[in-house]
C-alpha cells in the first residue's frame, strides 16, 4: 500500500480499475489474514479499524465499491457499527420501537430486549467480529436483520415527530428506507458468500 506521502505525490485520481483491484485485494487480505491467524486480538483490531485509522482512510478504500463485493459488505458493516459507536443512545431507542414490527425475529439481530446504549455496541462489535472470525455469512444476515429492526424504529419514530417536525420526519424516512436498502445488499452478500461469489 502506497504510504500518505507517497498518495499525495500522485497527480490526479487513481485509476477507478486500480481503485476497484486495492479495495478487492485488501478486503480479502484483512478477511483472510483474520481468519488464519484465530488470534482474538487481531479480530479485536480489525473491529476498531475505524476507530485506529479512520473513517475517511476505509472510505478511500472500499466506499465506492459495490454492494455485491467483499469490500463493499465490508464497508456496509463498518459504516453501521460506527453509526452505533457514535449514537448508541438513538441506535437503541430505534431499536426498541422496531423490534415487535421488523420482519426478523430478534434471535437474529442479536439484542438483549431492551437494549440499551451499550447493549446495541456490543452487538455491533459481535456482528462484525463474526466476519473475521466466524461465519462471514451469518455476520452478514445479523448486520441485515439488525438494519431491518432500525429502519423500522426509524419509521416509527418519523411518525412520531411529523406533527412537530415534517421536515426531520421526511429526513427520518429516508434513513429508513435506505437502512433497508442496506439490509438487502447485506443479506443479497450473505448469500454471495455462500455460493462463493462475493469477492
Amino acid at each position: 500500500m502506497l504510504s500518505p506521502r507517497e498518495a499525495d505525490e500522485i497527480s490526479g485520481d487513481i485509476d477507478p480499475g486500480l481503485r476497484g483491484e486495492i479495495a478487492h485485494t485488501t478486503a480479502a487480505a484483512i478477511v483472510d489474514r483474520a481468519r488464519a491467524s484465530e488470534d482474538p486480538e487481531v479480530v479485536e483490531r480489525l473491529v476498531r479499524l475505524v476507530e485506529d485509522e479512520g473513517l475517511d482512510v476505509v472510505a478511500g478504500l472500499w466506499a465506492d465499491s459495490p454492494a455485491d463485493t467483499l469490500p463493499g459488505a465490508l464497508w456496509r458493516m463498518y459504516v453501521l457499527r460506527e453509526w452505533v459507536r457514535r449514537d448508541p443512545s438513538t441506535v437503541a431507542d430505534r431499536y426498541r420501537l422496531g423490534i415487535d414490527a421488523a420482519p426478523v425475529p430478534n434471535v437474529v439481530a442479536g439484542v438483549v430486549t431492551p437494549p440499551g446504549p451499550d447493549d446495541v455496541r456490543a452487538v455491533a462489535d459481535a456482528v462484525l467480529s463474526g466476519v473475521f472470525a466466524g461465519d462471514l455469512a451469518v455476520a452478514l444476515e445479523r448486520a441485515g436483520a439488525f438494519c431491518r429492526v432500525l429502519a423500522t424504529g426509524a419509521a416509527f419514530d418519523a411518525d412520531h415527530v411529523e406533527t412537530l417536525d415534517a421536515l426531520y420526519a421526511t429526513r427520518m424516512t429516508r434513513g429508513a428506507a435506505s437502512l433497508v436498502r442496506t439490509a438487502e445488499e447485506l443479506e443479497h452478500a450473505a448469500g454471495l458468500w455462500r455460493a462463493d461469489r462475493l469477492d
